[in-house]
Parts: C-alpha cells; structure tokens; sequence
C-alpha cells in the first residue's frame, strides 16, 4: 500500500486479512482484458468506500491520497451488482456469530424501519412522504438478529406502507437463511398481512404490543436490539441522509458500514467509535 497518513477508518492489517481472500479471489475471476492490474490496490479502494461512508463527502470530494472518483465508483458499483459487498458482510456476520457461540444463521429476527430524508437530486420517482413520521424520503427497513447483526435491507419510498417493507424483509430473510428463521418480532406498526406472509415462509411473526402502562419511551425488550442497530449505523454520516440516486446503492451502503463494524468487534484491539 501506498504510504501516506493513516485516516481512521483505514483498514487494519487484522481487518483487511478478514476480506483480503475474498476481494483476491473476485479480482482472479475478474481479469482485465488488457492484462492492465490497475492503478489502485483494492485495500485502498475499500478505504476509500469507508472514508466516504463514515464522513459522508461527497464523491468528488474524497482527499487526494486515496482513490479518486471513477476509480472508488466503479468498484463500488461492480461489487454492489454482483453482491460481493454482501457476500463480505454475510462471511464476517458468520464469523462473528460463531465467535459468540452461535449457529451461523440465526432462527430469530426483528423487523423495522426508519425513515430518513433525501439530498437534493435523489430521484423523485424513488421517494415519498412517511405519512406517519412526517418525513419526506426513503423507507430504510432492517432485519436484525439478537446481536444487532444485520440479516437483510430493503429501501423503499418513505410512503410505502410498513406492511411493504415487513414482506420484502421476510423474503430476503428467508433466501439469506435457507430457513432457519422460525420466529421474527415486529412493532404494532406492521399488520396482520405480514404475519400472513411470515406463515407462508415457515415464520412466526409476533407483533410485540406496547404495555399501555409505560410512561414516554419505553425499551421493548429483545426487539430493542433493531434501534440499538440504527443508532450504531448514524455513526456512518453517509447514511443519515440518503444520497443514493439507487435503492441498491443505498442497501450497499448499510452491508458496508456493517462491515465496518463488525471488521472492529472481530479485531478488538482497534480503537472505539468515538475518536479523541
């Protein structure tokens, strides 16, 4: 690698041997036409996509001493159509279960979404307004397991009704864990149509009630992991806003930041979130 200052969200040595096999083994199925190896090593171009994630510039923005613009983008994009970002995200969500003395794949999950606003030029046709939040935008929907660990991401338009977003969870649950899923827990705010659909998958969806006795807000125990996990992924800037023009771009995004998280939390001796 190329030497020059280390900014925090660089990669560790501990973290980049965790996706260096995978990302190897994509380049040797990927050989360029020309022989030409590129100008940029991959470990950079992946500290160039957490760079951006954590400060949120913009493209053209990235600092001179890491990949530029069409470089970083187009390995962005090529690993975001082909799924090598998931497939880097899901190989370390295993690792780390089975470093808790877990199965790979979970049999609960939580269901929710958040909605967040848009930038300026996110296409209109992708967004709406979350009648119920009050907030224009898009719908970020995220199934977790009991350790916060992402399983599925699904973006939709901020209009587009729980139920929507609670469907297409479970689906990409189901495809994710080839059914070992049996249970998942949901807020009131989903419907019966997806405990309809949760059945046809093999899934139990429970609708977990709020205690009408509690006072302001209230954690609901075990589906609390799901806001514990949107509060870890605002540490991320580039998600607190959605500058994504694609829905996918914007799923990209959520596997990238996990990575990060998790690549810190199977290296413990790297430094916490907040920097001094």
């Amino acid at each position: 690698m190329t030497e020059r200052k280390q900014y925090p969200s660089d990669l560790t040595d501990a973290q980049w041997a965790l996706i260096d096999p995978v990302l190897m083994a994509w380049k040797a199925a990927h050989p360029s036409v020309s022989g030409h190896e590129g100008n940029y090593e991959l470990r950079e171009i992946v500290n160039a996509i957490r760079y951006q994630g954590r400060t949120g510039v913009q493209w053209d923005y990235l600092p001179h001493d890491l990949p530029p613009k069409g470089a970083t983008y187009y390995y962005f994009a090529k690993w975001r159509d082909d799924g090598t970002d998931k497939t880097i995200h899901d190989l370390l969500r295993w690792h780390l279960r089975e470093k808790k003395k877990r199965l790979a794949d979970p049999s609960l999950v939580v269901l929710d979404t958040q909605s967040v606003h848009v930038a300026a030029g996110v296409p209109a046709t992708t967004t709406g307004r979350d009648a119920a939040k009050k907030v224009p935008g898009r719908k970020r929907g995220l199934a977790v397991d009991v350790l916060g660990l992402v399983i599925a991401v699904v973006m939709l338009a901020a209009s587009a009704h729980e139920n929507a977003a609670g469907i297409a969870l479970l689906n990409r649950v189901a495809a994710a864990t080839e059914g070992s899923v049996t249970k998942a827990l949901v807020d009131r705010g989903f419907k019966n149509a997806v405990v309809t659909h949760g059945a046809g998958l093999g899934i139990d969806v429970d609708i977990v009630e709020r205690n009408p006795a509690d006072k302001g807000f209230v954690p609901q125990p075990k589906r609390w992991v799901v806001e514990q996990t949107y509060g870890i992924l605002m540490f991320h800037r580039r998600l607190v806003r959605d500058y994504e023009h694609l829905a996918s771009s914007s799923e990209s995004r959520v596997y990238w930041a996990m990575t990060d998280v998790m690549s810190r939390r199977l290296t413990p001796t790297t430094p916490a979130w907040r920097w001094t």
